[in-house]
């Protein structure tokens, strides 16, 4: 997934993305209304996390706005300020969850999941492509009977070939929701996940569709 965080204080900014990135979420961090607007209109994102409050433009005007052209977005508020009429206008205005500063990173990794339970209208029920069985909740993954330690870039990207194991994925497609803006990204990065998966997971758990990109194969 990736993931717009507009936050302007560099300490709270920078320690949010860097423990997001470890769990293995692309994150796209700024820091005003000015450069979060710009980067709604340009990337999809699949959450924004918001504080509200920001230099040029209060984030609740960035968060109406975002409503107000039908965009569905998910936004997760993170905010100081701890009052129940806050709480309440930021949920009444549009935004899916609310989280009080300070808040443990655990508790944000549980509200993330459970929003994305509430997207799919459904319990998060694990992944499964023959004998390999993923869950996303525990971010836990068997072949067979036996558990397999993923990196938190191999499990993101083949959670991404899972969820619709019909679907052929780009190398491009990879790059954009695995990786934000600042990371560097060498040109067979994709390729040296994928070969890492298959060594872990054997050669048909992921398949090539040549010229196009990877599919999830069918381990028996």
């Amino acid at each position: 997934m990736r993931i717009l965080l507009v936050e302007d204080n560099p300490l709270s900014g920078n320690g949010l993305r860097l423990d997001l990135r470890r769990e293995g979420f692309a994150v796209d961090w700024v820091q005003d209304c000015n450069a979060a607007a710009l980067a709604l209109r340009t990337t999809p994102y699949g959450l924004v996390v918001l504080d509200p409050v920001l230099p040029n433009q209060d984030g609740m005007a960035l968060l109406a706005g975002l409503r107000q052209r039908n965009d569905a977005t998910p936004v997760i508020i993170i905010s100081a300020r701890d009052g129940v009429s806050d709480c309440v206008a930021g949920l009444d205005g549009g935004a899916d969850d609310y989280l009080v500063k300070p808040f443990a990173f655990m508790e944000l990794l549980a509200r993330i999941r459970a929003m994305n339970r509430r997207q799919a209208g459904r319990a998060w029920i694990p992944l499964a492509a023959g004998a390999l069985r993923l869950d996303p909740a525990k971010h836990r993954c068997w072949l067979r009977r036996r558990e397999i330690a993923l990196t938190a870039r191999e499990f993101a990207l083949l959670e991404e070939l899972m969820r619709d194991p019909g679907v052929v994925v780009t190398r491009e497609q990879f790059e954009e929701r695995l990786y934000g803006w600042n990371e560097e990204i060498e040109s067979n990065t994709i390729q040296v996940h994928v070969c890492n998966l298959r060594r872990k997971l054997g050669a048909e758990a992921i398949r090539n569709v040549r010229g196009v990109g990877y599919r999830i194969g069918r381990i028996e």
